[in-house]
């Protein structure tokens, strides 16, 4: 897996050159045409980019997105974000907007981080496809992004924040409602926290990097509660067991670095924290029917 691609980077990738004038602080953001950007090259790499995106994308294309392979055919609007890395597959012509921005054009005006947002929150699906009307509506969205982002008026940013905040509500409007409520019991402030420390430690882009927190109990201890409390929190919000969760989230991490790396077995088994090669095995097998060298030879 290639290293975080910075800001700078995509600007040489796409243009040769950062923009002219433009500061590419904490607080950046831009929004372009895909027309705009350097036609088909040397594939981009599956990687963590260091701002989010948002994109409008009109064709046959295959996002590949943590684990997942995920096929968008005609019109949608996609969401990524700095923690999962990506990329896209094109087949055949493309179209559309798509625009970058980092934590900072936002955390001075949110309350919580954008990644408590449903459609930048780990886990959940990045790909929504539109139809006519709600294609139309996501357009004009972004045309009106790219004629404030040309002018001089002094608050040109503030409205630009409004426009992006209305193309992520109107991805929450296409979610079913149960994906955006947002539980506020104990038992669910609970599980969100464990389920933070667990994605926390992800994605592994590095053989430096190893999985630390394996079992319910150091969860719990970083929790400062009991790990039964915690097991009955986790099980009462998800129906999963803790250890179910954890053993998932190695499942994904594994396919995705069997996938996107040249990594042997072993050294992906010790990074997932596995000391001995066999026991990932074991666990791959356990879990998926098939070994991870069987696996790799299918998704090859």
């Amino acid at each position: 897996m290639s290293d975080t691609e910075s800001i700078e980077q995509f600007y040489q990738h796409k243009f040769n050159h950062a923009p002219n004038g433009v500061e590419l602080d904490s607080g950046h953001f831009n929004v372009f045409d895909l027309a705009e950007t350097i036609g088909p090259g040397k594939p981009r790499p599956y990687q963590r980019r260091d701002f989010y995106k948002i994109m409008l994308i009109r064709g046959d294309n295959i996002f590949h997105y943590a684990d997942k392979s995920i096929p968008a055919n005609g019109a949608a609007l996609t969401f990524f974000n700095p923690d999962v890395p990506y990329k896209c597959e094109q087949r055949g012509s493309t179209s559309g907007y798509f625009c970058i921005f980092k934590e900072g054009f936002f955390s001075d005006h949110l309350r919580s981080s954008l990644k408590d947002l449903p459609v930048f929150t780990p886990g959940s699906s990045p790909i929504f496809l539109l139809n006519k009307q709600q294609e139309r509506l996501i357009e004009d969205i972004f045309s009106k992004m790219r004629s404030e982002i040309t002018t001089d008026y002094p608050f040109k940013y503030n409205l630009i924040r409004s426009y992006v905040t209305e193309l992520i509500h109107q991805a929450m409007k296409l979610q079913p409602m149960e994906q955006i409520y947002q539980q506020t019991d104990a038992n669910a402030r609970i599980t969100a926290v464990f389920r933070e420390l667990l994605e926390r430690q992800f994605p592994i882009s590095s053989g430096a990097q190893q999985f630390k927190l394996r079992s319910a109990a150091d969860y719990a201890g970083m929790l400062n509660i009991h790990v039964n409390h915690l097991n009955r929190a986790v099980r009462t919000t998800t129906g999963k067991t803790t250890t179910r969760l954890i053993s998932e989230r190695l499942l994904s991490e594994a396919r995705a670095l069997l996938a996107h790396t040249n990594w042997n077995i072993a050294e992906i088994g010790y990074c997932l924290g596995f000391e001995e090669a066999g026991n990932f095995n074991h666990f791959f097998k356990k879990n998926t029917g098939i070994t991870p060298g069987t696996y790799r030879q299918q998704i090859s």
